[in-house]
């Protein structure tokens, strides 16, 4: 088997794992978003007071120990957020085993960006 083909093949099998990776995702997300949706029906309340819902990482957590509702719903938002970022960083090894070091760098960029976008957004 000869480079090109070895390379064609990897990179076949990269596609195949950001494929899997996005659907596992959004899989994963979207069961924690319905077991918090079934969970505030059973109980028939949210966890919070009002119109309020946890907005931090730790008032996530703290509420999913304490078996809220909407806690459990906005850490399946969470995933999903997580979700194309994941992608991206399996884009950044995908890139480098091609020896696309353009890519890489701007790909890199991208992650930087949306890492940044993530805690900017957060405060």
């Amino acid at each position: 088997m000869n480079e090109n083909n070895k390379t064609s093949a990897e990179m076949a099998k990269i596609e195949l794992m950001i494929g899997k990776i996005l659907r596992a995702g959004v899989f994963v997300s979207a069961t924690i978003m319905i077991i918090g949706l079934v969970l505030s029906l059973v109980t028939g309340s949210t966890g919070y007071p009002g119109n309020t819902f946890p907005t931090s990482f730790t008032a996530i957590i703290s509420g999913i120990g304490a078996l809220k509702p909407y806690a459990i719903m906005m850490l399946g938002l969470f995933f999903l957020i997580l979700t194309p970022i994941l992608r991206v960083v399996v884009s950044i090894y995908a890139f480098y085993k091609e020896k696309d070091y353009l890519y890489v760098k701007i790909t890199v960029i991208v992650l930087v960006i949306l890492i940044a976008g993530f805690f900017i957004g957060g405060h």
